[in-house]
């Protein structure tokens, strides 16, 4: 079983006075480098809290925008759900159900309604998925605009790695009837003082500006399975290995030992199951992706992020968008569901990359 101390790392937020923390956690594959399998290994133990809970109950899987869209596809992929994300993204043709997060530095999510109005008959139970959980208030908002929409149609709970919810806001959801689960209990008391305490004065490097683009290969791949809209896991599962099997055909890693796979944003899961099986293989891997936060970087040995590059958005650059923590690896595998001109956002990406020494940079493309 996990610990606090196992997982939670502290970090400093960049011009946000609703919250000045950041709840880090190593081993979920977002901020911090994480070897593939010790994320797995955590989204399964999330997954045994469900397991068995809900045997006769039809249920559908909730994964939150940006941070948990990889937990909440690993968590339904264990127990064979249906899965949808939520999303700051545009997606065509779609309607939305809207609500806030409120302590964010990009508050609006939301869910594309007309998935939601297709199997709301056909479930009883909405699980929400997170990574960290910390007064409610966002799943409340979601929940209060799925009951306007769809009354008394479906129960809830709520699964994450981490909860740091008071008495009161338990109270709430118990009182009605939002089951909770989560592999640790945390206590956000200190967390501000303790960001507090850093002084934020790591190294932050632009890359945001890039005249001169560096070589790497482009490989497209057709038959992206969004999972904007309702997917079966199955089915979706099989994508990643598909995707995965197409990926390995394409480039050479016998001379790779050292390996990083990054995912864009949003697009977590397929880029961190790819770099699952590229571990399996052998290879020394390392996964983590980019990200809307804007987070401190800092000097001190215990502070997680040491250095930020500052990039173009691959979704939208005019969009500023992190990334932490970079090294010189072998190869590095981008994997992104990026589409129309993503070309200030791969370069950008790359130019950080190849400030780190990296040299073999593949960027894959699934359209």
């Amino acid at each position: 079983m996990y610990s606090e101390r196992d997982l939670v790392r502290i970090a400093k937020r960049e011009n946000n006075n609703k919250r000045k923390y950041l709840v880090m956690n190593r081993l979920q594959g977002k901020h911090i480098p994480v070897k593939p399998h010790e994320a797995f290994e955590m989204f399964h133990a999330l997954a045994d809290t469900l397991r068995g809970e809900y045997k006769n109950e039809r249920l559908l899987l909730i994964g939150f925008a940006e941070t948990a869209t990889a937990i909440g596809a690993a968590v339904a992929a264990e127990l064979g759900t249906d899965y949808i994300q939520t999303t700051r993204e545009i997606v065509p043709n779609a309607e939305y159900l809207f609500f806030s997060e409120e302590h964010s530095h990009a508050t609006e999510q939301k869910l594309v309604k007309g998935d939601i109005d297709r199997v709301i008959n056909d479930i009883d139970r909405v699980i929400f998925i997170e990574d960290e959980v910390t007064t409610g208030k966002t799943i409340l908002n979601i929940i209060n605009q799925l009951n306007k929409e769809y009354p008394n149609k479906v129960k809830f709970s709520v699964a994450s790695i981490l909860n740091g919810m008071n008495e009161p806001a338990l109270k709430t959801y118990k009182g009605q009837g939002i089951e909770l689960y989560w592999l640790v209990k945390t206590n956000h008391a200190e967390y501000t003082a303790i960001a507090d305490s850093y002084r934020g004065d790591g190294k932050s490097v632009a890359c945001t500006s890039v005249t001169k683009p560096i070589d790497i290969r482009h490989i497209k791949i057709n038959g992206l399975m969004n999972t904007r809209h309702i997917v079966d896991s199955r089915e979706y599962s099989q994508f990643c290995e598909t995707l995965f099997q197409q990926i390995s055909c394409e480039i050479n890693t016998d001379k790779t030992e050292k390996m990083l796979v990054l995912g864009t944003e949003e697009f977590m899961y397929p880029a961190l199951f790819a770099a699952l099986k590229f571990e399996k293989k052998g290879k020394d891997v390392k996964f983590h992706a980019t990200t809307r936060s804007p987070i401190a970087a800092g000097t001190e040995e215990d502070y997680p992020i040491h250095i930020r590059y500052q990039l173009k958005s691959l979704y939208d650059s005019e969009r500023t968008t992190y990334i932490y923590n970079l090294g010189k690896y072998d190869t590095v595998v981008i994997i992104s569901d990026a589409k129309g001109d993503v070309a200030a956002g791969v370069n950008s990406l790359v130019n950080a990359l190849a400030r780190c020494g990296n040299e073999n940079i593949i960027f894959v493309q699934c359209i």
